[in-house]
Formats: structure tokens, sequence, C-alpha cells
């Protein structure tokens, strides 16, 4: 629906009255393309798959069916999150999916980001597409891609929208904020009424956990990973950093160091904090806590997750880094 790239020159989002410009030009683009038909979503519960779902939501209503796969790799409480507030918000249809255990077995023993990012996607489509096939008279698939997306895509790593769908789903492709940066995104999503709760939630990659558990996935790892963002994201909510910070989050990487609990030796993992500041994810400087906010977070992580002995702290910009770890 949007251009295929950004066009030149376009203005950036920055105010309501260019949000609300953007969201009329793109429900009549949607309902002169769509018609009667049906469109059918990926929901992850991100900010940019839950703007498109609002925009066609407004655009289509009953036409539309949002599919949310729990992957096993979510957030704490992330796909219970997107359920309630899905079932409060829209008009559309949602079909939710747990399939843990599917994406944990495929992922024993892979370590390699790329590997794991294709299994991830693979699997997905697999899924989504099981569930497509049940569904009738769709001719739309909706995706919440983004321009950073395709620019990363074409030379850093792959991105997680559904593509490579079986040759028996051949459905049109409905991109809606394609041409949008990120906190362009989150101006439509305000201007179309969705709380600020879910637009300035924190972003979260397509392959989920599974990029912040490097190297081969571990229940106990991918557990840490879980319980220290919970951490994180609660403490920053408590000090009002979740408004002044874009992006933070853990890492628990596939290395374990030498510690001490109760008086005796343990080999347990660390936990790194990563937190940036950017306006379009194309580049990020690293935000630098303050000490106390810092030290309460470590002293909650080392007394509340298992298996964790060390909190470390992660001081790189983007680039040459890139945000995520995988």
């Amino acid at each position: 629906m949007s251009e295929s790239i950004r066009p030149q020159g376009m203005e950036r989002i920055k105010n309501e009255k260019l949000a609300n410009e953007f969201i009329f030009k793109q429900i009549s683009e949607i309902k002169a393309a769509v018609g009667d038909k049906h469109v059918i979503l990926a929901l992850s519960g991100g900010v940019d798959s839950l703007v498109v779902a609002a925009l066609l939501d407004k655009a289509i209503e009953e036409q539309l069916t949002c599919i949310h796969v729990n992957t096993g790799l979510m957030r704490k409480n992330e796909s219970e999150s997107v359920v309630e507030h899905f079932n409060k918000t829209f008009k559309a249809k949602l079909i939710y999916i747990d399939a843990t255990d599917r994406f944990l077995d495929k992922l024993v023993g892979v370590s390699d980001p790329e590997r794991k990012r294709k299994i991830i996607g693979a699997e997905f489509i697999e899924i989504f597409a099981e569930k497509a096939r049940k569904l009738k008279d769709v001719s739309f698939l909706a995706q919440g891609t983004i321009y950073p997306d395709i620019v990363e895509s074409a030379s850093v790593k792959s991105h997680h929208n559904v593509g490579g769908l079986p040759e028996d789903l051949e459905f049109e492709l409905i991109e809606p904020v394609r041409a949008l940066y990120k906190d362009e995104v989150r101006q439509v999503g305000l201007a179309l009424g969705l709380p600020e709760s879910l637009v300035f939630r924190q972003p979260f990659p397509g392959p989920g956990l599974g990029v912040r558990c490097t190297g081969a996935i571990t229940k106990d790892r991918l557990a840490c990973v879980r319980e220290s963002d919970a951490i994180l994201r609660e403490e920053f909510a408590k000090a009002g950093l979740d408004k002044e910070v874009w992006q933070y989050f853990t890492v628990v990487p596939d290395i374990k160091s030498t510690g001490v609990k109760d008086g005796k030796r343990t080999d347990f993992y660390p936990v790194i904090i990563r937190a940036v500041n950017s306006l379009d994810a194309t580049e990020a400087s690293v935000w630098v806590p303050d000490w106390g906010i810092l030290s309460k977070i470590t002293e909650r992580i080392l007394n509340e997750v298992e298996g964790v002995n060390r909190v470390l702290y992660d001081m790189s910009p983007k680039p040459p880094a890139t945000i995520e770890w995988e």
C-alpha cells in the first residue's frame, strides 16, 4: 500500500496533523484495494504490527483476522498481554496459537545467529500457513514492515516479517507503514487512539528472546533473559526512564564465569544490560544510567534470577555495534 521505498523528500511525521493525514490516506487505499475481501495479519504484539492492525481495523473491521503465535521466545507475560489488549481494543478477530514446544525443539543445539533467525522464521511461516489454509476467502496478507527493516535486510541481517509462504497461499501484500521510521509509527499509533502503554512498549525483534539468548538456546538461559528483562523494564518504569530511554533489554550470552554464593563457588551466567537512544534505529547512542538505578537493577537481578552471578553494561554505540546482539 505504501511506496516500496521511502519517497524522496517525504516529510517526517512529527505531529498529530501529519499522522492523521497519513492515516486517512492509508485507510482510503486499504479500503479501495481490499473491497469486500479478507486480510490476515501476523500480530507479534510489537508496535509495528499493532499499528498496522489498528489501521486495518479502522478500514475493514471484521474483514481482518490477526494471528498471534506464542513462540516460547516472548518476554514475560507478553502473549497474555497481547491477547488482553487486542480483545479490549479491536473489532477484528484474533487467533492465538501456543507453539512453544515446536520452536524450542527445532532450535536445540543451533548457535549460528542467522540459522536461528531462519529456523524461527521458517517455523513461524509453517504455523501461520497451517492456520491460514483453514481460513476462507483470504486474499491479502498484511505486515508491519517498516523502513529500517528494508535497509537492514539488504546489508546486515534477515528480518522477521512473513515471507516465502507456500505457493498454495498466494496473497497480495499490504504494508501500510513500510515507508516509516519507528518514531513515525509511534506518532501514527497515538493518532489512531492506541494507549501509550502499547505505542511506547519496548521494540521487540521478530525472533524474540532467541537473539538475546546468544548461541544455542537453552531453557535455563532463556529463563534468565526473560526474568532479568522483566526486572529491567519494571525498574525503568518505576524511575520514569521508560519515557527517556528509547530501547533497553538484557542479553544472556552462552558463557559462564566463576562467582560466590552462600560461601560456595558458582559457575553461572552473566546478564548484559543494553540501553540506547535512537531516532530511527539506523544509528544509536548509548544511554548511561545513574549509578543508583543501575545498582538497584543489578542487586535485583543477582538476587532474583536463578543461575546469574554477574551483571555487565554494554557501552557500544551503533555503529559499529548493532542494537541487538545477534
